[in-house]
């Protein structure tokens, strides 16, 4: 088993922007770090908070896919496919931009700030027609148990348009989670959305993170009450 350490404190902040505070675990905007790049085919994982009434206006993306967590308050999507929905905690956001797609996201509560985690990864087909879904998942299907939100094989799950595997559970404290790669060859991202672990002698708190491959499963211990996102993506 490999593994690298992404300590939440070295993460890339966000900087200009007054109604945006985002931490970026890859380069992206105006961090740039040469040994963070991408893990695999996982290019971004920001940890936004928008200003209430603010957000990201009309913009471009293509090739790639891009799927929204919201951790609090509200998040609404337009695009011009015509689509538009406002998530909250609990929803699951994808967007294939594929051969080429316009979004906003903004933060429609006048009073509440707004938090999400974005993620970009690369797409296994390029220049498909651009697809957007969401999906609500309750509070009891992550209890104690991985429960699958993103998958390019699961009819429970929003499909991707790459052989990676999102997963989220909230786990009790010193319960010992096990998890099974979906491909031998794929690693996983573990990111802790909140709580402390420990997989083998390595703690993670609240934010950090730990890539991992060159194996197909691994497990750890929870240290408090925790919940985990688990990304599964090729490594090539």
């Amino acid at each position: 088993m490999n593994t690298i350490l992404h300590k939440s404190s070295t993460r890339g902040v966000s900087q200009g922007i007054s109604w945006l505070k985002s931490y970026y675990s890859f380069s992206f905007a105006n961090y740039y770090n040469p040994e963070r790049i991408h893990f695999g085919m996982l290019r971004v994982l920001n940890d936004d908070i928008i200003a209430p009434g603010a957000g990201f206006g009309m913009h471009p993306h293509e090739n790639m896919e891009i799927i929204s967590i919201p951790l609090s308050g509200e998040l609404k999507h337009q695009d011009n496919l015509g689509n538009q929905a406002i998530i909250t905690k609990g929803d699951v956001q994808v967007m294939s931009a594929g051969k080429g797609i316009f979004h906003s996201e903004l933060n429609p509560h006048p009073h509440r700030e707004g938090q999400f985690l974005q993620i970009w990864i690369f797409p296994k087909e390029r220049n498909i027609a651009p697809r957007y879904a969401y999906k609500t998942f309750s509070a009891s299907d992550f209890e104690n148990r991985w429960n699958t939100i993103v998958a390019p094989n699961n009819p429970k799950a929003l499909w991707i348009n790459q052989e990676a595997w999102l997963q989220i559970g909230k786990f009790s404290a010193n319960t010992f989670p096990f998890y099974q790669f979906n491909r031998s060859e794929n690693g996983v991202y573990l990111f802790v959305i909140d709580g402390k672990i420990k997989l083998n002698d390595i703690e993670l708190s609240t934010r950090d993170a730990l890539g991992i491959w060159q194996t197909n499963q691994f497990s750890f211990q929870t240290l408090s009450d925790a919940e985990i996102l688990l990304i599964e993506v090729p490594m090539h």
